[in-house]
């Protein structure tokens, strides 16, 4: 208990201290206004209704919302415009998947993200499990570029991809019908057929795609630590109970691990494995049946080898463009190596059980971090009934990032 105050007060001191990230941008309201700000860049993952801002110099917050404004972006980022559009709200997902080709649409008005502004303009639009791309041609009128998945019966799939029949009748310039019908429904293949179109329409052409910040989106860290380790075993029968504290122990840690940053949301999300050598060894003596005829000392010993494997999410928060704090939370799994516990003549073997952790950090530049650990209590004898044990760990954890 007192490893998880220690460690939600760090967490309380994380999250006061991280700072909120405001970028320069701008939004341009139902007057036609532009007013250059500072936005709350969240990076988002489903299109905005609303975003947060402040004007240079000053901590005061405001809010704005699809209702007053018509368009807003940051610089060299994302760019969003409001339109009215009919739109149909299909679902790929098949648990929520239409069992009918039929199109429901209804009319909306949204933030539609920019990714390719020309002749002929493309926009992106997500909530959710919702997917949809929107384009408009010398600023017609904006339209949904139809693809609808539905069941035909319960073990088949099919496709309404009339989004092949509109490019091929609205895109023409420099877009070849054999090509069209290999186009799938996804950003990368729908930005080369419109950066195309406006190329060969003469167009100065714009991709919002290459404008996004880029970061690279795994990470290798060589993580080195100490761990500081105590294990506690009982044994119990029908009018005996006997238990064994083996002590904490320091002992040194080594684990290299793999993150993949998950791109959305200004990359603060990320999921993690670790795979980390870990040790444990002691030795105690005690007197058994004390003051009795049968008084004894006994020797006990642990030669605990294991491979954890922790499998986490990881959240960051921004102070800098160098330096961030963390927390992450993960489900370790660890597989022991010929590990026992022996009292006296008899000799236990390991067989761990897993168990949860939880930790908070800082890195800095992307290259160097530190991170303080705790974890649940695991069991190490979970084949013995008659046994109960509790291994607990805190770490203190080093790491250097490769790339």
């Amino acid at each position: 208990m007192k490893k998880f105050s220690l460690f939600t007060g760090l967490i309380s001191v994380c999250l006061f201290n991280a700072q909120i990230k405001f970028e320069k941008g701008y939004f341009i309201n139902n007057s036609g206004e532009k007013t250059e700000i500072l936005i709350k860049n969240i990076d988002w993952k489903n299109n905005p209704t609303e975003f947060d801002y402040k004007t240079e110099g000053s901590s005061d917050i405001k809010k704005e919302n699809i209702k007053n404004i018509q368009e807003f972006g940051i610089d060299n980022g994302e760019r969003y415009i409001r339109k009215t559009v009919m739109i149909e709200r299909s679902s790929e997902e098949l648990s929520k998947m239409s069992e009918t080709k039929d199109l429901i649409f209804t009319e909306e008005t949204l933030f539609l993200k920019y990714i390719v502004e020309g002749k002929a303009d493309l926009f992106y639009y997500e909530d959710s499990d919702i997917r949809k791309f929107f384009f408009d041609k010398d600023n017609s009128e904006t339209q949904q570029l139809i693809y609808k998945p539905y069941y035909i019966d319960q073990s088949q799939i099919t496709y309404n991809e009339d989004y092949k029949n509109q490019i091929a009748h609205q895109l023409k310039c420099g877009v070849e019908n054999s090509n069209i019908q290999k186009i799938k429904y996804n950003s990368k293949d729908l930005i080369k057929i419109f950066m195309k179109y406006n190329e060969c329409s003469s167009s100065a052409s714009i991709n919002y795609t290459k404008n996004s910040e880029k970061k690279d989106l795994f990470n290798l860290t060589i993580r080195p630590g100490i761990s500081s380790s105590s294990l506690k075993t009982v044994y119990s029968s029908y009018n005996y109970s006997d238990e064994t504290k083996f002590g904490n122990k320091m002992t040194f840690r080594m684990g290299a691990e793999f993150e993949f940053i998950l791109p959305f949301n200004k990359n603060k999300w990320a999921l993690f494995i670790e795979p980390t050598y870990n040790y444990y060894k002691a030795d105690v003596e005690k007197t058994i049946q004390a003051g009795t005829y049968f008084e004894q000392k006994s020797k006990r010993s642990v030669d605990y080898k294991s491979i954890e494997i922790p499998f986490g999410v990881r959240h960051y928060f921004f102070l800098n463009d160098k330096s961030k704090i963390f927390i992450n939370a993960a489900y370790l799994v660890d597989i022991s190596i010929k590990s026992n516990i022996k009292y006296d003549y008899l000799n236990l073997e390991v067989n761990s059980g897993n168990n949860l952790i939880l930790g908070a950090g800082y890195k800095y530049n992307d290259k160097f971090g530190v991170e303080f650990r705790v974890g649940t209590s695991r069991t190490l004898l979970r084949n013995y009934l008659s046994w109960e044990s509790d291994y607990n760990t805190m770490s203190l954890i080093f790491g250097y990032t490769m790339f």
